[in-house]
């Protein structure tokens, strides 16, 4: 009798973070070498952005699902700052749709489900909720897309992703 065994699709992402104080760094590489089954070292370098902290990025390889399980990982420490992208798998062979989530202290997490031309999808229930929302007066429905689309996140990170322009990226590979 042979055994079968699912093996899930394959995709790549990166990890940006974008500012963490220097005594969370080694707590990043050791969260982000768990989800990835290997030891990571990234090369930071100092975020001119906000003094005192520092910048990493790396890109990654594994199973569709990684980039959830480093967001994750990371959510809710106190003074980090980061953004994890994932791409859509083929949709030939159990295919996924892509990801991107980002985290500031101020907002907590977004997540956006990527589609296979890199725009977000928003789902019908969503936005459903945010056109009610509006209707009863709590906010417009400008602002409520401007959430859904993950505008306040992109507002707060713009700054830190600009300081990091030219800084190394490394590819990471899980381990399976």
């Amino acid at each position: 009798m042979t055994t079968r065994t699912a093996t899930r699709a394959q995709t790549r992402g990166v990890l940006y973070v974008h500012s963490a104080p220097s005594a969370l760094c080694p707590h990043i590489e050791w969260a982000a070498g768990g989800v990835l089954g290997s030891a990571v070292s990234l090369a930071w370098t100092p975020q001119a952005a906000q003094a005192g902290t520092y910048r990493a990025e790396f890109s990654w390889t594994g199973e569709a699902g990684t980039a959830a399980a480093i967001a994750s990982a990371l959510r809710g420490w106190n003074h980090l700052r980061f953004e994890v992208t994932e791409e859509p798998t083929a949709s030939g062979h159990g295919g996924t749709e892509g990801a991107r989530y980002s985290y500031t202290p101020s907002l907590g997490i977004f997540h956006a489900v990527i589609g296979v031309h890199g725009d977000i999808m928003v789902p019908e229930d969503r936005l459903k909720a945010a056109v009610v929302k509006a209707s009863l007066g709590d906010t417009t429905l400008h602002i409520e897309i401007d959430k859904l689309l993950g505008k306040p996140w992109d507002d707060e990170l713009e700054t830190f992703r600009h300081a990091g322009d030219g800084a190394p990226v490394r590819w990471l590979h899980q381990v399976v």
